[in-house]
């Protein structure tokens, strides 16, 4: 995931490699705490956090197993149930997890755009190609309270904004073409049925 060349594979379900059997358990444990398309809270609006407290640092703490055990690069409150504008991710195994609470975009690559692949784990086997900025400049506070600066490229960008769509009640599935949207709604479907039918 780590890998530019993998497609900016964000929060990409379908590539999951072959799980050992504890780490499969562990994923389908994580993924049950996801809230999928469909769910009306993925498609409002987060409220800005205002309490630093014990409580946020560990709600980030619990975000951050659950975004290591699914397999993830990026996970959103929203995306747990939360309406809090609270986010965080891990660009690479050994990196760190960075935390953002309520994150604004101060700057971004208007000219220096890229179209690449992505998923998420509210929709996952679905992956649509998505234009986004190359590099942005985000304004942000940690988990503690104290401002965060943090200016990205590549895939960690991708990354900070795709999460940042979350808190904003977008999905991929806004930003890709009208046919790959089209496509992946077929798709969505489909697997209700199957889900339905076993």
């Amino acid at each position: 995931m780590a890998d530019e060349h993998l497609e900016a594979e964000v929060e990409k379900d379908e590539d999951v490699p072959q799980l050992d059997p504890e780490a499969a358990a562990r994923r389908a444990a994580a993924m049950s705490f996801v809230r999928r398309w469909g769910d009306p809270v993925l498609k409002s609006r987060a409220t800005p956090v205002d309490r630093f407290d014990e409580t946020l640092q560990q709600q980030a703490q619990r975000m951050a197993g659950i975004m290591r055990d699914a397999i993830g690069v990026g996970l959103a409150a929203p995306q747990l149930g939360i309406s809090q504008r609270l986010l965080v991710y891990r660009i690479g195994s050994d990196a760190p997890v960075i935390t953002l609470v309520n994150p604004e975009l101060e700057w971004q690559s208007d000219d220096d755009r890229e179209t690449l692949e992505e998923g998420c784990l509210s929709i996952p086997t679905v992956v649509v190609d998505v234009e986004r900025p190359v590099h942005v400049r985000v304004r942000a506070q940690d988990e503690h309270g104290e401002e965060r600066l943090v200016e990205a490229s590549g895939l960690e960008a991708r990354v900070i904004q795709h999460e940042m769509d979350h808190l904003d009640g977008v999905l991929m599935l806004d930003r890709a073409s009208r046919a790959d949207r089209k496509e992946a709604l077929r798709a969505l479907r489909e697997q209700e049925q199957a889900d339905r039918a076993a």
